[in-house]
């Protein structure tokens, strides 16, 4: 297949050609793709690059890091993953994404030239630096796919490096500790350079490395901290206190970590840029509210007049620490809405699936159970099952698909209810291509 594919293919070419060009999906070490990074220059895409690493959190801090380095008027790429809808999601370059022309000639660069056989992360990796230093960014913000030590990612000698928060998951491959997954996403820092730590219960390993490396680190509730009042919320360090700071689209404890790396940055960014930037920024898929005029081709898939539609609200969280957060946000929801909340529930077969959703047990008042496809794809009757097991009250609703979900709970909703889609990045890509 690669033969015939040149930098003038179509991107879903070239991506079926990533997906199929290595032998296994996840091949942790970073000597082939080091190799590769060298032989093209590409370790160093930007004058200043930010990783981002941690359990939850990342892309929300990426986020809002990238949203006010743009307004100080700096030049930004972000690369993140995995993407919602379309590979193109993956790379930003100041806030818009880029042609697929774009892409298909970064592959067909890097293929033409590469030396080793690379992952389709490994490659999406590579392609991202090329085309950030294509475009000359002051700031390249990467962020982790998994861990950090051994991610694709880690290649680059990062200036700052960020740990959102630290929780289980990706056992398999990160061990079953904290210590040991601290340990794994501490491989992201680097000698002498900054460390900022958003997670307020930092595993010793990690500290142990930033100490060892002799990072200069800034802890939550140590060098900063953050406190909520009923309307507005106040962050404060040993040299600065920002006070009356407007509530953003995004959890408050990530929004308080991009606010301590914008401190620790050799850039001036003034306080009217944080407030306008708090205010703009914005994220896919985090507790997402679907606006009315959004759902016209939902209305006519179930023949149901759109003002007579549920409320629907997305989220991708994934995994336990995720499904708190979540909980959270629908305990807040309830007081607000005089129907009930209906959730359709779709997540992967690796994924600790009881433990997202225990914490949503005492807020979902009906459960669909929807199948999701692929080799890790789980199926609603497996989901239903784990349900089963830590409530036996529960009789989840199982379906053989997301859109088959999503007819079911508009068919038994009103338009007081709630619908919320989450489990996965999978469920709420497959919800939003019905849209």
């Amino acid at each position: 297949m690669q033969h015939h594919l040149k930098a003038t293919s179509p991107l879903n070419e070239w991506l079926s050609y990533l997906e199929n060009s290595h032998f296994k999906a996840i091949d942790l070490g970073l000597e082939r793709v080091r190799t590769v990074a060298q032989e093209l220059d590409l370790l160093r895409p930007a004058p200043y690059i930010v990783t981002v690493g941690g359990t939850n959190g990342k892309g929300t801090t990426c986020r809002l890091l990238e949203t006010m380095l743009i307004n100080a008027g700096y030049r930004v790429g972000v690369y993140s993953s995995p993407h919602l809808l379309r590979y193109n999601e993956r790379v930003r370059i100041q806030n818009q994404e880029l042609p697929d022309s774009q892409h298909a000639a970064s592959f067909a660069f890097i293929n033409e030239r590469k030396s080793q056989s690379l992952t389709y992360f490994e490659f999406s990796t590579l392609s991202a630096l090329h085309l950030f230093k294509q475009a000359k960014v002051d700031v390249a913000i990467l962020e982790v796919g998994l861990g950090g030590r051994l991610d694709a990612t880690n290649i680059v000698d990062a200036d700052m490096a960020i740990i959102t928060s630290v929780d289980i998951d990706h056992v398999d491959f990160l061990g079953e500790t904290r210590e040991k997954i601290g340990f794994e996403k501490a491989g992201i820092f680097r000698a002498s350079k900054s460390v900022i730590i958003g997670e307020p219960d930092c595993p010793h390993s990690m500290l142990e490395q930033a100490m060892r490396l002799k990072c200069a680190v800034s802890r939550r509730n140590t060098d900063w901290s953050f406190t909520q009042q009923a309307e507005s919320w106040t962050w404060q360090n040993a040299k600065v206190r920002l006070k009356n700071l407007p509530f953003c689209d995004i959890p408050l404890p990530n929004a308080a970590t991009a606010l301590a790396a914008v401190q620790a940055l050799p850039f001036n960014i003034s306080e009217a840029i944080i407030r306008q930037s708090l205010r703009e920024v914005e994220l896919i898929g985090r507790f997402q509210t679907i606006k009315p005029t959004q759902l016209s081709t939902l209305a006519e898939l179930t023949n149901k007049p759109v003002e007579a539609l549920p409320q629907f609200i997305i989220d991708v969280g994934h995994n336990p620490h995720a499904a708190k957060y979540l909980s959270e946000k629908l305990t807040a929801l309830c007081t607000q809405i005089s129907g009930k909340i209906i959730a359709v529930c779709g997540i992967l077969k690796d994924k600790d699936a009881i433990g997202v959703l225990t914490p949503l047990l005492p807020v979902i008042d009906e459960w669909i159970c929807v199948t999701l496809t692929g080799e890790r794809g789980q199926t609603g009757e497996s989901l239903s099952q784990k349900l089963r097991t830590i409530a036996p009250d529960v009789h989840p609703e199982i379906c053989g698909s997301v859109q088959e979900g999503i007819k079911s709970a508009v068919k038994k909703s009103h338009k007081n209810d709630v619908v919320i889609v989450f489990g996965s990045f999978h469920t709420v890509g497959e919800f939003l291509q019905l849209l």
